[in-house]
C-alpha cells in the first residue's frame, strides 16, 4: 500500500479517485433512498421505475454533450461544476414533494452524473495503455466501495427527515473540497478530439454491447433492487446490508479482472461473467432462504459490475489518446441507452411475477450467448488474418 501511495501514477489519480469515493457514498445512499422514501412524501410507489428511467435518460443526454464542457473547463473544474449541479438537484427533492419536480430533478441529476463519469473515466484512461486496466480497477473499486458504504446509510441513518439529505449534501461538498485543494495533474483539454460517426461505427461492437448490457442490468439494479427486496418482505435493516452485498461483490471482483483478461480475452471474459450472473439470478427461485439470497446478490454484483470496466477498456484499446474523452462519451452513451430501457423492461417482469431476478437472468443469459458468438467470430478473423 505504501508503494502504491508514493508512486507517480497513484499520486496523479489520487485526487479524482478520492473525490469520486465521496460522490459514490452519497450516490449509493441516494439511489437506494429514493424508491423507499416515496410514500414518506405522499408520492406513488410506481414512480420509482420512472425516476430511475428519467435519471438514466439524463445520463444519456449528458453523455452526448459533456465533451465540450470538459474541453472548455478542464477535468478538475468540470468535475466540480457537475458536482454542484448534482447537489442542487438533490436539495430540490425534499423542498418540492411533487412528482413532476422529482422527475425533472432526477433528469438534471442524470446529466450531472454523466459529466462526473466522463471526467473521471477519461482522466484515468489517459496515460500508458499498460496501466489502464489497473487504473480502471482502482476507479471501479472506489466507485463500488463508496456505493456499498452508501447503502448502509439506509440502516444507520434511515430514510426519513432531513438527515439523509444533509448527509448526502455534505459528502458532495467534501468531494468538491478535495478537487479544489488537492494537488493532481490532469489531461490537457486541447488534447481531446471528437470521433467522427464513421470512427464510432468502427469501435469494437462487443465493447459497445457490453456497455449497453451493463446499463440494462445496473440501471434496473440501482432503481428497482430495493423494490425487489421489499416485495420479498425484508425489513429495512436487512435491506441495507443486502444492497451493500451487491456493491461489495462488484468491488471484490475488480482486482481479478485485469489478470483474467490476459488469459481469457475481454469478450470471452464478459461471456463468463454473464453466465455466472445468470446462475446467481436463478438461485433464489430454487431456494428462498435469506442466506441463499445473500450469496446470490453478492455473486450477481460480481458478474454485473465487472462488465463495464471490461467493455470500456476493450472499446478504448489501441485508440489514440486524443480520442479518449470522445470514446468514453460513446461508451457512456451506450451504457445510458441500456440504463434508460432497463428499469422499464424490468417493470414488465414485475408485472408477470418474475421480478427483477427473472429479468436479470434473461438479460445475462442472452448476453452470454452473444459474447460467445462474438468471441468465436473474432477468433476466426484473427486466424484468417494470420
Amino acid at each position: 500500500m505504501d508503494n502504491l501511495l508514493v508512486s507517480t501514477s497513484s499520486q496523479r489519480i489520487s485526487v479524482p479517485v478520492i473525490a469520486l469515493t465521496f460522490y459514490a457514498v452519497a450516490s449509493g445512499y441516494l439511489m437506494s433512498l429514493i424508491p423507499l422514501m416515496l410514500s414518506h412524501y405522499q408520492l406513488e410507489t410506481s414512480l420509482a421505475s420512472w425516476l430511475a428511467s428519467v435519471f438514466y435518460a439524463g445520463l444519456l443526454i449528458g453523455a452526448m454533450f459533456v465533451d465540450p464542457v470538459v474541453n472548455r473547463l478542464g477535468h478538475r473544474n468540470a468535475f466540480i461544476a457537475f458536482l454542484m449541479v448534482l447537489l442542487i438537484s438533490i436539495v430540490t427533492l425534499p423542498l418540492f414533494a411533487h412528482s413532476t419536480v422529482w422527475l425533472v430533478s432526477r433528469f438534471i441529476a442524470g446529466i450531472a452524473v454523466a459529466g462526473v463519469f466522463v471526467v473521471v473515466e477519461s482522466w484515468l484512461l489517459h496515460g500508458d495503455e499498460a496501466g489502464r486496466a489497473k487504473r480502471l480497477g482502482i476507479y471501479m473499486a472506489a466507485l463500488y466501495g463508496g456505493s456499498a458504504i452508501g447503502q448502509l446509510g439506509i440502516s444507520y441513518l434511515g430514510i426519513n427527515g432531513a438527515v439523509p439529505f444533509l448527509t448526502i449534501s455534505a459528502l458532495l461538498l467534501l468531494a468538491s473540497v478535495v478537487l479544489i485543494f488537492g494537488k493532481s495533474t490532469q489531461p490537457l483539454s486541447q488534447q481531446a478530439t471528437s470521433l467522427s460517426l464513421r470512427q464510432i461505427t468502427k469501435l469494437n461492437h462487443a465493447a459497445i454491447m457490453g456497455c449497453i448490457v451493463s446499463g440494462l442490468t445496473l440501471g434496473a439494479i440501482y432503481g428497482l433492487m430495493p423494490v425487489e427486496l421489499n416485495n420479498r418482505g425484508l425489513d429495512h435493516s436487512n435491506m441495507g446490508a443486502l444492497l451493500a452485498l451487491v456493491i461489495l461483490g462488484g468491488m471484490a471482483v475488480q482486482p481479478s479482472v485485469p489478470w483474467l483478461s490476459k488469459y481469457l480475452g475481454r469478450t470471452l471474459l464478459m461471456a463468463l461473467f454473464c453466465l455466472v450472473g445468470s446462475a446467481a439470478a436463478i438461485l433464489p427461485f430454487l431456494n428462498a432462504s435469506l442466506t441463499i439470497l445473500a450469496i446470490s446478490l453478492f455473486v450477481l454484483g460480481m458478474a454485473t459490475f465487472a462488465l463495464y470496466p471490461i467493455a470500456i477498456n476493450l472499446g478504448c484499446d489501441k485508440l489514440d489518446a486524443s480520442y479518449i474523452v470522445s470514446a468514453t462519451q460513446v461508451m457512456l452513451f451506450s451504457y445510458s441507452v441500456g440504463s434508460v430501457l432497463g428499469p422499464v423492461i424490468a417493470d414488465w417482469f414485475f408485472e408477470s411475477g418474475q421480478g427483477l431476478l427473472g429479468y436479470l437472468f434473461v438479460i445475462q443469459m442472452a448476453t452470454c450467448l452473444y459474447m460467445l458468438l462474438s468471441s468465436i467470430k473474432t477468433k476466426r478473423q484473427w486466424v484468417a488474418g494470420e
